[in-house]
């Protein structure tokens, strides 16, 4: 499918989110009859993991800063990705990789709070939200969210799936917390998944992605596209990138995952490098209505899309940031059983 086909696709997807549309789904009707049979058959060869339960990574992350000011909260929402099913110790966690990388940056302590339920649909959301903004005296600074994959296995209709993830990211930022939105991964690339539901896996995931992107920028969130980081590196490499159960990501996966996420929670806490945020002509990048670049960054991982201009004839505009990959900064990534100063 063409970016621009995409575009099209996303843009009624998001306006029926907007407007309490329910009737346009991830897959066409033709196609369930195979669809249920592959995943079936995939549900059988894919595991759940060979552990039930993510370590858990909360805690205070950069403690070698500590006196530096405040603890910056962030706080982890979404799905198995979020949580970090798949791996065995805490550090190696998306969240414990964010949480030291921007304790890094920052050269700030990082307090971690995760409140990501494996297998939880966009519908979860809510439930999550109220845990995170529980206590109106620590609005988290930063929150990533990170869901989806399971809105498509189990075929929620997108505009339901992108209306409850935009009513999460207005909450958050109502309250005061920037957000950022870990799109749909491919899941074409999950390796026991066979044609044609790989192919139709990975149309849905893109279409979802890019709707997920609409959905975000319009209440004034981020969204970075992990659509390719389960492409062609995990397809090269599925014993490196791939978790025991050849479904969630490995700890490397995971490390990609977070090196592709990091600079835009630090972009949104003002906190990258001010040379970087201009727009680079040379690597694509540049202003362009939201839906197109919602497009383009459902097709290339670690591509940022954030509000950029009002809305004009063409309705949101948008700015697509192709951002360098960087290594995670390696501070003590153990979490320190400290408390919080008060706010």
């Amino acid at each position: 499918m063409s970016s621009l086909s995409r575009a099209r696709v996303a843009r009624r997807i998001a306006a029926g989110a907007a407007y309490g549309g329910g009737g346009i789904g991830l897959l066409g009707a033709a196609t369930v009859g195979v669809v249920l049979a592959e995943v079936q058959l995939a549900k059988r060869t894919v595991g759940n993991g060979h552990s039930p339960h993510p370590p858990s990574a909360d805690g205070l992350y950069g403690y070698g800063y500590a006196g530096a000011g405040q603890p910056l909260r962030l706080t982890m929402l979404g799905d198995s990705t979020a949580a970090g099913q798949g791996v065995h110790r805490a550090r190696q966690t998306p969240g414990a990789l964010l949480a030291s990388g921007l304790a890094a940056v920052a050269e700030r302590p990082v307090q971690l709070r995760n409140v990501a339920l494996p297998g939880a649909q966009s519908d979860d959301l809510d439930r999550q939200v109220a845990l995170a903004l529980g206590d109106p005296g620590r609005v988290p600074d930063v929150c990533v969210i990170m869901v989806g994959a399971n809105d498509v296995t189990h075929r929620m209709p997108a505009t339901r799936s992108v209306r409850h993830l935009s009513a999460a990211v207005r909450r958050l930022r109502t309250a005061g917390a920037e957000v950022v939105v870990g799109t749909c991964p491919d899941l074409g690339t999950i390796e026991p998944v066979q044609q044609p539901l790989r192919w139709l896996a990975r149309r849905a995931s893109r279409q979802l992605a890019a709707a997920q992107t609409i959905g975000t920028v319009e209440q004034g969130g981020r969204t970075v596209s992990l659509g390719d980081l389960l492409g062609p590196e995990f397809l090269a490499n599925p014993r490196e990138l791939f978790g025991p159960d050849n479904y969630h990501p490995s700890a490397e996966g995971y490390a990609t995952a977070a090196m592709a996420v990091l600079p835009t929670v630090c972009a949104a806490l003002g906190l990258w490098p001010a040379e970087e945020e201009r727009p680079d002509v040379s690597r694509r990048e540049g202003f362009l209505p939201v839906a197109r670049a919602a497009a383009e960054a459902a097709s290339e991982a670690g591509t940022e899309v954030t509000a950029a201009m009002p809305t004009g004839p063409r309705g949101p505009w948008a700015l697509l940031k192709r951002r360098r990959r960087r290594r995670v900064p390696a501070t003590d990534p153990t979490p320190t059983p400290a408390t919080e100063p008060s706010a």
